[in-house]
């Protein structure tokens, strides 16, 4: 017996150890659909692999609502302790304040910050107090399952409160300060935090870390899920169609097809106002009325002014950075504008070349007077119009004739009775 514990020990050195992973996420510039997708990719990751814990690291100003919650809702449901970070330099306002309290661990740099969360966009003072209230309570709840102040997480939405990283820690909303992730591992490591009603031993000291890389469709979603590219191919499914379906066999109504039904998925998880959608159709039906009944440009010109405005009302999604709504969308405007009205001049000279083509067409029966003749053939002027003529019979400058058939661009002509 007095050799079996060495031996059991020296089993126990000599056998290879199975180190642990942690599966790193970084979520970086404006939440979308694409970073749902990296998330879940990471998550789907670390179940498989049954990672020690899951790191995701914030540096965003804000995102979309729909897809916020998503990310919080794959967090609250994970197995897969959850920690979140916002490293040195980095910063984590509206939308990635409510990631940040989600995780079962938060922690911040020191010099780093969180709060304003307060919903902004064009929208009216009532639907404003509902959604500040709504994002409230949202985030309310969060606090309330991860045990931090509830009073001051809604300070982030009603009255757009910003904390450093140092008060936050102090006032209790994250649970860490850590400079670095090493610190922060070594900080952490040995806790037990509650995962769905299981305790669970965090070891993350000196384990593996394997960091989740964008995958090509999550930068696809990612690009879907962006207002202004979601918007302009709006745009160009309706202008598409309008060309398509007026000058049938280039096929461009396939082209407008597929426009909107990517716009469609877009518009799936970006929070839009009807209204814009609405103004956008009406200025679109005005330019058709300005192709069927011309009005010398004045339909044109409303079908542009229509969709800039309904471009303008077009996103009122409420934990955008406020600079979405200030730079970008005066470049959404400008995009809007200009693309509108190069659209409406290439739609409008299309079926002006129509109306030309359809007149050419209709020289037929038309009188015209002969300028020159001989051998069987000359030149009619027709409407105006100078065409080369052939006829049977023996015509002489001055006469007056009439058109009989049409040869491409050559006139057959008889001597009017």
């Amino acid at each position: 017996m007095r050799f079996a514990i060495p031996a059991i020990l020296l089993i126990v050195l000599l056998t290879p150890q199975v180190s642990g992973l942690i599966v790193e996420i970084d979520v970086k510039g404006e939440i979308n659909q694409g970073t749902v997708e990296l998330v879940k990719q990471g998550f789907n990751l670390a179940e498989r692999e049954r990672a020690n814990a899951i790191l995701i690291v914030l540096d965003t100003p804000g995102g979309l609502l729909s897809s916020t919650k998503e990310i919080v809702s794959t967090i609250l449901n994970s197995n897969v302790p959850v920690i979140t970070y916002v490293p040195k330099g980095a910063f984590s306002a509206s939308a990635g304040t409510i990631i940040l309290l989600a995780g079962h661990i938060s922690a911040m740099a020191n010099g780093t910050s969180l709060g304003s969360a307060t919903p902004v966009g064009f929208i009216s003072e009532e639907e404003r107090k509902k959604t500040v209230n709504y994002v409230a309570s949202y985030l309310e709840s969060i606090a309330e399952m991860r045990g931090k102040p509830k009073d001051i997480v809604r300070k982030f939405v009603t009255e757009g409160l910003s904390l450093t990283a140092k008060e936050a820690y102090e006032r209790g909303v994250i649970d860490v300060l850590a400079d670095g992730k090493d610190e922060l591992f070594k900080k952490i490591d040995g806790r037990v935090v509650n995962v769905n009603g299981r305790n669970v031993f965090l070891k993350v000291e000196g384990e593996r870390v394997v960091m989740v890389k964008s995958s090509i469709k999550s930068e696809l979603i990612g690009l879907l899920s962006n207002p202004l590219v979601v918007f302009l191919l709006l745009l160009i499914g309706i202008y598409a169609l309008i060309i398509g379906f007026s000058t049938p066999g280039i096929g461009l109504e396939v082209i407008g097809v597929l426009c909107l039904i990517l716009a469609l998925f877009g518009l799936q998880v970006v929070e839009f106002d009807y209204l814009g959608i609405v103004l956008v159709l009406i200025g679109a039906i005005l330019l058709i009325l300005e192709l069927f009944a011309p009005t010398h440009g004045v339909l044109a010109v409303m079908s542009i002014i229509l969709i800039v405005i309904g471009s303008l009302m077009f996103v009122k999604e409420p934990l955008m950075p406020k600079e979405f709504y200030t730079k970008f969308l005066y470049l959404l405007t400008g995009v809007s504008l200009g693309f509108a009205s190069f659209m409406t001049f290439v739609i409008v000279k299309i079926f002006q070349s129509r109306r030309i083509r359809v007149k050419v067409g209709e020289v037929v029966g038309e009188t015209g007077e002969i300028v020159e003749f001989k051998d069987g053939k000359g030149f009619v002027k027709v409407r105006g119009e100078i065409w080369i003529c052939k006829s049977n019979e023996d015509l002489k400058k001055g006469d007056e004739v009439t058109v009989v058939k049409r040869e491409g661009l050559t006139l057959w002509v008889k001597r009017r009775s």
